[in-house]
Formats: structure tokens, C-alpha cells, sequence
């Protein structure tokens, strides 16, 4: 299991890590968001949506009252914020495992229903630092898709 640790001292530099990131993702990465609210997780999407080629005309806002963005890049991006679902039934009623079982980045804000160890992807966690705008990230793989990109990513 790899682990790689960022800290940013703004949101532009969270983007641009992000869009490195977003750069060299396979087709059928998933990336579990979790941390507090305003920590920066769709800050974060926005970077990963550029990196994967998607148009800057196309914004990239969070999902949390839609449930699901759909973004065309180089690969099909899936943004899902599941802060207000209640059961994994609900995942069902969106079409989430047709969803992750085809093509595409899946980029997971609030993934506490998604069970870690069956996904094939990246875990980033996201704390706040010590000033307003600083933030770390720490990455951690799970499964060979992330193991190989976060090898990449150093």
C-alpha cells in the first residue's frame, strides 16, 4: 500500500496538484474524499477535472443536492457528494454500480456508504493546516490502479 502526502498553502495549489493527479489517472479510478466540510474535496475535483481534460467552459461545482456531476475528458469523470444519502439503497436508486463497474474516474465526497477494500483506487484524506488556506492531503492506495499512480505521482 502506497502513501503519498501533500500540504497546500491555497486553493489554486490544491488544483494544480489535483490537475497532476488528474493527468495520469487510469480509465476506472475511484478517489474517496473524506474530510470536513469546506476542506476542500470539490475544491480538489476542479483540479482532478482539469488534469483529465475537461473543458474549463464546463464548470465544475459539488454535487450535494444532484447527488452525481458527469464531466467529459480524455476519460469520463463522475463526481458524487453522499454527505445526504441514508443507505446504500439509495446508491442503488442513482445506478451506482453500473456506474463503477463501466469506464470512467469516480471521485467519491463523503464515500461512508462505499465499502474501501472492494474499490481499486485512492483514498485522500483532508485535514486543515495550521493557517486558513493551508490544507494536507494524504493519499493512500487501494488496490493496484492507486498503488501504480501514486508510484507515478513521486
Amino acid at each position: 500500500m502506497g502513501q503519498v502526502r501533500f500540504v497546500s498553502d491555497s486553493p489554486a495549489a490544491t488544483q494544480a496538484f489535483a490537475a497532476r493527479l488528474g493527468a495520469l489517472c487510469p480509465d476506472g479510478l475511484v478517489l474517496l474524499l473524506t474530510g470536513d466540510l469546506g476542506s476542500g474535496k470539490t475544491c480538489f475535483v476542479q483540479g482532478l477535472a482539469n488534469g483529465l481534460g475537461v473543458s474549463n467552459e464546463e464548470p465544475v461545482n459539488s454535487p450535494t443536492y444532484a447527488l452525481m456531476n458527469h464531466y467529459h475528458g480524455r476519460c469520463e469523470l463522475y463526481h458524487f457528494d453522499l454527505y445526504r444519502l441514508a443507505s446504500g439503497d439509495e446508491l442503488d436508486e442513482l445506478g451506482f454500480d453500473e456506474i463503477f463497474a463501466g469506464p470512467g474516474v469516480k471521485a467519491v465526497e463523503w464515500p461512508g456508504l462505499l465499502e474501501p477494500a472492494a474499490l481499486d483506487g485512492v483514498h485522500v484524506r483532508f485535514c486543515y493546516g495550521v493557517t486558513d488556506s493551508e490544507r494536507e492531503l494524504e493519499l493512500t492506495s487501494l488496490g493496484t490502479l492507486g498503488t501504480a499512480l501514486l508510484a507515478q505521482l513521486v
